[in-house]
């Protein structure tokens, strides 16, 4: 039975209207109905980085639990969160420290209760071209560790994520759901999945409801995946793959 993954740079829930309103950036998921969600720009930006959407407030929703990445008042690392809906299991089993000209990091969290065992990597690159080569790369060597399946999902910071990889990650699909950037009139597609090597895409899309496109300035994006059986021999998989973009 196929996951359905959601990827949402939530601008630290400030919408269009510039108003905070973290209970928005919940009705948005709702919509999407999504099992596991990432999300990027989830910590305020100052002080202690205390959580967008205050941690009582995802307990009160109910449908999804935070996957603790350490101690603190935020709810992520650098600002990427990983939300499991209940049933799910999963532990954080990397916080890494991207290189770049600016402060970035990736979670790297072994996830399961959904069928095999899969390595899912939380990840908001940089402005700079050249740090987010680096950044990829650090990723890719951090995961390939693991041995699990992967999926890396987030914000990556380019329409033309493939370029990043020169030459490496070449097992990886790159899964382009379509124009997420700017949220009132979406002309760029920053985010992005990047499955390795087994994990198949059922279908994909961009969320562009009413409420998403004033809860945040990106558009949360979402993808159906199968894991594959590890008794099974996977093929190699390069293609790019797009989706459709529109709501549910």
């Amino acid at each position: 039975m196929p996951i359905r993954l959601a990827s949402y740079n939530i601008r630290k829930a400030v919408g269009l209207d510039w108003r905070r309103k973290p209970d928005r950036i919940l009705a948005v998921l709702d919509e999407i109905a999504p099992d596991i969600v990432v999300l990027q720009e989830a910590d305020k930006r100052l002080g202690e980085r205390p959580a967008a959407i205050p941690h009582v407030l995802i307990e009160t929703h109910g449908a999804w639990l935070p996957l603790d990445p350490g101690p603190g008042p935020s709810l992520g690392w650098h600002g990427n969160a990983i939300l499991l809906r209940q049933g799910l299991k999963g532990e954080v089993i990397d916080r890494l420290t991207l290189p770049g000209l600016e402060p970035r990091g990736a979670l790297l969290a072994r996830l399961g209760g959904a069928g095999p065992d899969f390595l899912l990597v939380a990840a908001h690159l940089g402005l700079d071209r050249a740090s987010r080569r680096r950044q990829i790369a650090a990723i890719l060597q951090a995961a390939g560790s693991t041995g699990l399946p992967m999926v890396i999902a987030g914000d990556l910071n380019t329409p033309r994520p493939a370029r990043l990889l020169n030459g490496e990650g070449q097992d990886l699909t790159v899964v382009t759901p379509g124009p997420s950037f700017h949220a009132s009139q979406p002309m760029l597609a920053l985010d992005h999945m990047l499955l390795g090597r087994g994990v198949q895409l059922v279908g994909c899309g961009v969320h562009q409801s009413p409420l998403a496109r004033v809860a945040s300035d990106h558009l949360p994006i979402w993808a159906d995946l199968e894991l594959p059986d590890p008794a099974l021999a996977i093929p190699s998989e390069k293609e790019r793959m797009f989706c459709h973009s529109g709501g549910l």
